[in-house]
């Protein structure tokens, strides 16, 4: 085959089969792939479908595919107020699924938070655990040594003020007692 033959660039069914698309380079086949289109398929809104309701969301994935050359028909039968029903819906179906994504995503989000550990909980190991307990009774100790250094000091002043008011007493008590020996 002659490159001037060969077809131009674009998607193609691949050629090893399968229901996805290749992207054709106009000389070779790339490594590109991808999903093919849904098919279009056009139903009257008063028409009823296989899935049951006439143009319900039930309905819409079981709708058989329609001549091209029908389609002009189809749109000349629909009036201006027909057209607004059809975007009114439309609108209300793309509300509701967007309300019940938003529902969703929350839900997930909300439960992937529950899930999530802080971070700290993960760096923290036991050794910083054992030196924050240890430091938690080095302050302790260290408060009650200041608690009873303050009590003995108080109480070795109250000794020695008491020797040195008894001390005072007993010479008193002892040069009167020269003196009247004497």
């Amino acid at each position: 085959m002659k490159i001037s033959d060969a077809p131009p660039a674009g998607w193609y069914p691949d050629p090893e089969g399968g229901s996805r698309l290749r992207w054709w380079e106009g000389t070779d086949w790339s490594d590109r792939y991808r999903a093919r289109p849904p098919e279009m398929r056009a139903v009257p809104v008063g028409q009823a479908t296989p899935g049951g309701s006439s143009g319900q969301a039930a309905g819409w994935s079981q709708v058989p595919p329609v001549n091209p050359a029908q389609i002009g028909q189809y749109a000349q039968q629909y009036s201006g107020h027909d057209s607004a029903q059809i975007v009114e819906q439309v609108r209300r179906a793309a509300r509701e699924e967007a309300q019940r994504a938003s529902e969703l995503f929350g839900q997930q989000a909300r439960a992937a938070a529950r899930n999530v550990a802080p971070l700290i909980t993960e760096y923290t190991t036991k050794i910083t655990r054992v030196f924050r307990f240890l430091s938690v009774i080095a302050i302790i100790v260290l408060v009650l040594y200041v608690a009873f250094q303050i009590w003995a000091q108080q109480s070795l002043f109250d000794w020695i003020g008491d020797r040195i008011d008894n001390l005072g007493d007993e010479n008193a008590a002892g040069a009167l007692m020269m003196f009247t020996w004497r």
